[in-house]
């Protein structure tokens, strides 16, 4: 991995780092480049990793941020040999499909989640479809999310949604904020099931629907599904890969 391409985030922390590294060993365009070195959050860190979906070139992040769940730890010495014993593992997103009351279409990819939201002040009521077969008639609530499970951790935690190991070959359906029926926690999907979303009453209950940064707004269904022709790959350092940090995850206090 000798060519580096070295992106940074817009703080003063991450762009001092990417100078400084920079000056030691260069900087290759990002599509000239074996490795994208990224410094600063778990959010830019989610950007440069849609970036590669379209290109096959690893991500190694270095923490210039704050939580930095997806990075590791910052060090300037020795980088090509951290590069060349980096571990890799291979994300796979999800694909939403987004047809708007006005029958508009969108698309867009998403490795933490896709999550519907209502917009205003009334609950959302929306029909949960998964493989052709409804599943719940009516789930009234603030939102609902399908989440990968390197995303479990994120925003479907947050949501009292389960903490997916990467193997387990699985998709959360968490809902937001459920109100009917009260008690619904969600489910655990296969990561082959077609999700259907429909919004009921949704001109009085107007939905958005947002697959990682990018919003859909007035839906009126949201189809999602893992996409496993598109992939990108991030590499941390031995023995601390995604796959423990996920185990992990769940012991923290």
């Amino acid at each position: 991995m000798t060519r580096i391409c070295v992106l940074a985030s817009p703080t003063d922390l991450a762009q001092e780092a990417r100078a400084r590294l920079v000056a030691r060993f260069g900087d290759a365009p990002f599509t000239a480049s074996d490795v994208v070195v990224c410094l600063g959050g778990d959010g830019f860190m989610l950007e440069t990793l849609h970036r590669t979906l379209t290109c096959d070139v690893p991500v190694y992040g270095m923490n210039c941020g704050s939580v930095g769940f997806l990075m590791n730890a910052f060090l300037e010495d020795d980088l090509p040999g951290r590069l060349a014993r980096a571990q890799g593992v291979v994300l796979h997103p999800l694909r939403m499909h987004a047809v708007t009351r006005s029958g508009v279409v969108e698309e867009a990819l998403a490795l933490n989640e896709v999550s519907l939201l209502r917009q205003l002040r009334q609950t959302a009521k929306i029909r949960i479809t998964i493989d052709s077969r409804v599943r719940l008639a009516e789930l009234v609530c603030d939102g609902v999310l399908v989440a990968t499970p390197a995303g479990s951790t994120a925003y479907n935690l947050s949501a009292h949604g389960p903490i997916v190991p990467l193997s387990a070959n699985l998709l959360p359906l968490t809902p937001i904020s459920a109100f009917r029926p009260r008690r619904w926690r969600g489910a655990l999907l296969p990561s082959t099931a077609d999700v259907l979303f429909e919004i009921l009453e949704g001109d009085k209950r107007p939905v958005s629907a947002v697959a990682d940064f990018t919003e859909v707004r007035d839906v009126a269904s949201v189809a999602i599904s893992e996409d496993r022709s598109v992939k990108t790959t991030i590499l941390f350092d031995p023995d601390q890969g995604l796959s423990e940090r996920i185990v992990a995850e769940q012991f923290t206090v």
